[in-house]
């Protein structure tokens, strides 16, 4: 039966010599002439002067050794060609084959960069950029960066005083020729785009359709110094702050777990792939946000697997090793379980991961209205009194979502009376949690700061 480490075939070709260069690509395997696809034996002829010519056409072809055996089946001759797996990229009239399966495929475009940095053990950030120069490096963030990674014990401390060049060297940020790799310059150049026009973030503002576009922004410059930024657009801009009470404490947090949007963004930004003429986007709407970056997950990673502990796999290996040395991830693969519990921690739904259009792609989900009510209910509790809590929660939530609410809307989804809103509004009111900005008609709910 044929499959990844075996092929029939009923003759020999010269074209076959694919096959062969396909099995040194990828894991070896062994061709066997004279047996059909379906695996019957037919046998070949004339097998002495195979036995001298393929051996021969591998070497002049491909650039491999191979093992050529004959073997008596059924009294018939056949051909097993053995192949072992080559340490280096095997072309075979300047194209390249791997195995997929029980099929020879040929490699295109970026999987086949892909396949050869891989085979050169290397990853496309430590390529080197020969026309970038050292003075477009930003010194004053070099310096943050060494100590704020000093301090977090992932640098030697030794590097507060070195040369600059010198501690760039040692992280293999700059190659011995003096040449700055493509880490070094998304990671440090004050114009990362002038070498590579893809380190861009877009944040959007949706409406209800995804044509519906209401505000965004473009993030550009050092890759190091995006996640600040971009946490801190989406805090002023797109994200909300609920302010609720434990208590009489006023407490104010995002209305997605910080730490798990953070984890998102330094996701994308350390795990993209930078080749793909696309950009980081994060596209924010009433009800969730997604992230997605380029570049699918690096076998043998699946979903499935991101979800329980796992190995960490690095597309960019030197820009993932800048990011953990400053303390903004760890090397153990467990971004996604900490994205994954945060949700759970803050009672919203398990985040939507998935492999969508050449990239990778997570959502949050917001909390359903009866978690959100409880939450809110815990919160103020202790400070209206139990027995009005869970209707108390239920109108600071409505507040919290919309603040121009009408109190016949409140009362439309609580199934309260307009006496029965105003009266839990006046609760609210006493106990100055809330206040009304405005005419009935023209104003607006807001929720009190505490001090």
């Amino acid at each position: 039966m044929e499959n990844s480490h075996t092929e029939f075939k009923e003759f020999w070709k010269d074209d076959y010599l694919k096959v062969i260069a396909a099995f040194a690509n990828s894991n070896g395997g062994d061709l066997f002439i004279g047996i059909s696809d379906d695996g019957r034996v037919v046998g070949i002829g004339n097998y002495k002067k195979f036995l001298e010519d393929i051996p021969n056409k591998v070497v002049q072809l491909l650039g491999i050794t191979v093992d050529v055996e004959l073997i008596k089946q059924n009294g018939k001759d056949i051909l097993k060609i053995a192949v072992t797996p080559s340490s280096v990229p095997i072309s075979f009239h300047g194209k390249y084959f791997i195995r997929s399966g029980s099929t020879v495929q040929e490699l295109h475009g970026h999987e086949l960069r892909d396949y050869i940095l891989k085979k050169d053990n290397i990853t496309w950030d430590e390529i080197t950029i020969p026309q970038a120069q050292l003075e477009e490096l930003d010194e004053k963030l070099i310096r943050r960066f060494i100590t704020k990674a000093v301090n977090e014990n992932r640098l030697y401390a030794e590097a507060l005083n070195d040369d600059i060049q010198l501690t760039l060297g040692n992280l293999d940020l700059i190659k011995e020729n003096g040449q700055l790799t493509r880490a070094a310059v998304l990671l440090f150049s004050k114009r990362p785009k002038k070498h590579i026009r893809t380190a861009t973030v877009k944040i959007g503002r949706f409406g209800l359709t995804d044509t519906e576009l209401i505000s965004q922004d473009i993030i550009e410059g050092s890759v190091l110094e995006m996640p600040d930024k971009i946490i801190g657009i989406l805090r002023t801009k797109y994200l909300h702050s609920p302010i609720t009470y434990e208590g009489i404490e006023r407490k104010e947090r995002l209305e997605y777990p910080e730490k798990a949007v953070r984890e998102a963004v330094l996701n994308a930004i350390v795990h993209r792939d930078y080749t793909e003429q696309t950009d980081i986007t994060i596209r924010v709407y009433n009800d969730k946000i997604v992230f997605w970056n380029s570049g699918t997950l690096i076998a043998p990673l699946s979903i499935e697997l991101l979800k329980q502990k796992h190995p960490s796999k690095r597309r960019n290996a030197l820009i993932a090793n800048i990011f953990f040395r400053i303390g903004f991830i760890e090397a153990w693969g467990r971004g996604i379980l900490l994205i994954t519990e945060e949700m759970k921690n803050a009672g919203m739904p398990e985040p939507i991961i998935e492999e969508y259009a050449g990239g990778f792609q997570i959502t949050f989900l917001k909390a359903n209205l009866q978690s959100m009510e409880k939450s809110v209910e815990k919160s103020v509790g202790k400070t209206v009194g139990k027995t009005v809590g869970k209707t108390v929660g239920k109108l600071l939530v409505f507040i919290n979502e919309n603040s121009k609410i009408t109190r016949e809307k409140m009362a439309e989804k609580t199934g309260l009376s307009i006496r029965g809103v105003e009266y839990n509004l006046n609760k609210l009111k006493k106990e100055g949690l809330i206040k009304r900005i405005g005419s009935a008609k023209g104003g607006h709910w807001e929720v009190i700061e505490g001090d």
